[in-house]
């Protein structure tokens, strides 16, 4: 029996894209994307509202398409896979950072609004190249991994 690692998204960026670029000068996408949850309590009937966080990481052509046409508070529908990667902080304890990752052929991303176009809603659907190496770029790290975690430790974006 095979397993499915599939997570499906709509949400806002909460900050512009940030871009940086595999050795090879691929560009890669890191994205703060916010879902919210809204109902209204049973017993005091007010309004509540409840917004997650998720840090995705997009590679290839579709990272470039985010650098092009996506800004904080673009609404989009992404579709990846759930990755947990392990890295040491500048103490050399263990640290661990769960990303929404969007590469290879299952990687999808479809814009849902007009953000930046001028004219009427946009819903291109992409699918991103295997990115070899798999390598988040900028300088060369021991691991593989990004030359500054401290990027990935950023504060909530609201």
């Amino acid at each position: 029996m095979s397993s499915l690692n599939n997570v499906q998204l709509i949400g806002n960026l909460g900050r512009d894209p940030e871009i940086r670029h595999t050795n090879s000068g691929d560009p890669v996408a890191q994205l703060s994307v916010a879902t919210s949850e809204k109902w209204t309590d049973r017993n005091s009937g007010e309004k509540r509202e409840k917004t997650e966080w998720h840090r995705v990481v997009v590679f290839g052509k579709l990272a470039g398409i985010c650098e092009q046409y996506l800004r904080k508070g673009s609404k989009v529908y992404l579709s990846g896979k759930l990755t947990t990667r392990k890295w040491q902080d500048q103490n050399g304890q263990d640290r661990y950072t769960t990303e929404v990752v969007l590469s290879g052929f299952n990687g999808q991303m479809i814009m849902l609004d007009s953000r930046g176009q001028g004219g009427g809603p946009v819903s291109n659907d992409y699918s991103s190249q295997p990115e070899p190496g798999g390598g988040y770029g900028g300088a060369p790290a021991p691991s593989g991994q990004p030359a500054s975690e401290a990027d990935f430790d950023d504060e909530i974006p609201f």
